[in-house]
């Protein structure tokens, strides 16, 4: 199968279901291939390059940025996660930034397999992404939930995380706690 060929089938597929994508010509060190907007529910986008080599095409999808906090936590999470993830498997880039990466050889490309491996990717990204955020980025969380009702600004985007935000105590302002 020729690259041209396969990148036909894909982008059939991705007409087929409606998803938006745009033609990447690839840099200095990255292959051609086609970015694909993958609308999420939690992230509201995910970006998912397929990249068309001479074998095989590359899939890769960022997640999120390097975790702040509980680096342990977080990539105790992702490895589990990776045993039940079809196609693709969550991995670093050289600054800790957190991926979905996978491939699929070019004899393997077909409107299904393309559909089963980006459903893949947004069913982990979405499905991860609060979790990630809530294991890796709490106090950061905590904070901007914090700023936020100092300024009267909107929790909309917050509300997700309200769990994670401890509740004022009941104490009176002597500090006795007597209602």
């Amino acid at each position: 199968m020729t690259g041209t060929s396969v990148e036909q089938i894909i982008t059939e597929a991705l007409d087929e279901h409606g998803l938006v994508y745009h033609h990447h010509d690839g840099g200095d060190r990255s292959l051609p291939g086609i970015v694909v907007e993958l609308p999420g529910e939690r992230r509201l986008i995910t970006n998912t390059i397929l990249s068309i080599g001479e074998h095989s095409v590359r899939v890769e999808a960022f997640v999120c940025r390097k975790p702040d906090e509980n680096f342990e936590g977080v990539y105790r999470f992702l490895l589990k996660r990776n045993r039940r993830l079809y196609g693709v498997a969550y991995t670093l880039d050289n600054v800790g930034d957190i991926y979905l990466v996978g491939r699929m050889a070019l004899a393997t490309v077909s409107a299904d397999e393309i559909d089963r491996v980006l459903g893949q990717v947004l069913e982990a990204v979405d499905s991860d992404f609060n979790t990630l955020l809530e294991l890796g980025f709490r106090s950061s969380i905590q904070k901007e939930w914090e700023w936020r009702i100092s300024r009267g600004e909107s929790l909309k985007n917050l509300k997700a995380f309200e769990h994670l935000i401890e509740e004022p105590s009941n104490e009176r302002p002597n500090g006795t706690g007597d209602a």
